[in-house]
């Protein structure tokens, strides 16, 4: 999985669903009197169907969540979601919980705490995709390279946006023959010559996942643009661009919003 595609509502999922775990080993509640016949729990896992069918399918809830966002392709079970069913899991975990927590008169820490995790790993479940703060990058996308010194290599790798080219009819380079003609900068992989005009390709990075459309069906999407990653705009087609991924697929960004230009 790619850190980078990961959202603020991802890790509030995945930190949530840390503590309701470790919140299953803690004291859980003890009640003793003629009502509750001296019932006394130490932690959840004295009681496997509260630790597994509870505490546990909240932590599932919250793995199939992260899961499913972070899949380039929605992945189904028995027809439904992957993401569907972790907030069920992640809903229904808060909910069981909170009868407990009403049940028992002297609740521990376990209780207490796994009640508070269940709940907010059910809202970072749910508000993620409506709330778009929630929907940003946990870890923001790298700044552009500087330009390096003149001479100097460029370090290998695809997806480089400060990478010097030297422009037609410049001098040649150091150790290059006297009078021989400097090579034209190389094209990225897949990329045609584009006509002349106002557009020059550029380097970009999305601060959110975004789908890619393919060029002739604008709802069909081939790939999922990641945050951290550099991408080429080797066309623009109105609002859209027409980018190029790592492997050589090329697609239709049609959300374009606070890209980030390399």
């Amino acid at each position: 999985m790619n850190i980078r595609s990961l959202t603020r509502g991802d890790g509030v999922v995945i930190g949530a669903a840390l503590v309701l775990f470790i919140a299953s080993f803690l004291d859980l509640a003890s009640c003793s009197g003629s009502l509750c016949n001296s019932v006394d729990y130490p932690n959840a896992w004295d009681n496997l169907g509260l630790g597994l069918g509870v505490y546990m399918a909240g932590v599932i809830g919250g793995a199939l969540v992260v899961v499913a966002r972070a899949l380039p392709q929605p992945r189904k079970v028995a027809g439904l979601d992957l993401g569907t069913i972790g907030v069920v899991l992640t809903v229904s975990t808060a909910w069981a919980l909170l009868w407990w927590l009403i049940d028992f008169s002297d609740s521990g820490a376990g209780l207490i705490l796994g009640f508070l995790a269940a709940l907010v790993l059910a809202g970072g479940a749910v508000a993620t995709p409506l709330v778009p703060a929630l929907r940003v990058g946990l870890v923001p996308a790298p700044r552009p390279a500087a330009p390096q010194p003149y001479g100097a290599q460029p370090p290998a790798g695809y997806g480089y946006p400060g990478a010097p080219q030297q422009p037609y009819g410049g001098q040649p380079q150091p150790g290059q023959p006297y009078g021989a003609q400097p090579q034209a900068a190389p094209q990225p992989q897949g990329q045609q010559p584009q006509p002349a005009g106002d557009f020059s390709p550029f380097w970009f990075a999305v601060p959110v996942t975004r789908p890619l459309f393919a060029e002739d069906n604008a709802s069909s999407q081939i790939a999922e643009l990641a945050p951290g990653t550099w991408y080429l705009a080797v066309e623009q087609r109105g609002p859209n661009l027409v980018a190029q991924t790592q492997d050589g697929r090329r697609g239709v960004l049609q959300d374009t919003s606070g890209i980030q230009r390399g």
